[in-house]
């Protein structure tokens, strides 16, 4: 089980701390800190990221960087829940184009519980640039 808590700070600021024991700071403002959105965005960034990663190196193919950026529209009404989401991948180094598509689809439609939440709410797309070191 994941448990997590948030502790009012000021204002709208909390610290946050997980199962982890890893403390951010999260700010409904966003003048000190993340906003919760924003945390949703970088988690998924961040999942994605991992599985991506760990089929390349699985596959031992030889990436040498790889970078995970989103934007993403929001509903105009409350809740205001993510709706679009584009997901644009970054690798470097002399890795196999098919091998990158496979991973990223791979994280998508297997392993990704990021994304398998947000695709309840939000169309996710994603594009793959391949850039040299």
């Amino acid at each position: 089980m994941t448990e997590a808590r948030a502790t009012l700070l000021d204002n709208y600021r909390f610290n946050a701390v997980a199962t982890s024991g890893h403390a951010i700071v999260v700010d409904g403002d966003k003048k000190t800190g993340n906003s919760p959105m924003e945390l949703v965005l970088i988690g998924l960034c961040g999942c994605t990221g991992y599985d991506v990663a760990s089929i390349l190196r699985k596959k031992r193919e030889p990436f040498s960087s790889l970078e995970v950026r989103a934007t993403a529209e929001r509903a105009a009404s409350p809740p205001s829940a993510y709706t679009d989401i584009r997901l644009i991948y970054r690798v470097g180094g002399n890795v196999s184009h098919k091998a990158v598509e496979d991973a990223v689809k791979l994280s998508e439609e297997k392993y990704c519980s990021v994304s398998a939440m947000l695709k309840k709410t939000a169309k996710i797309t994603f594009e793959i640039e391949y850039v040299t070191d």
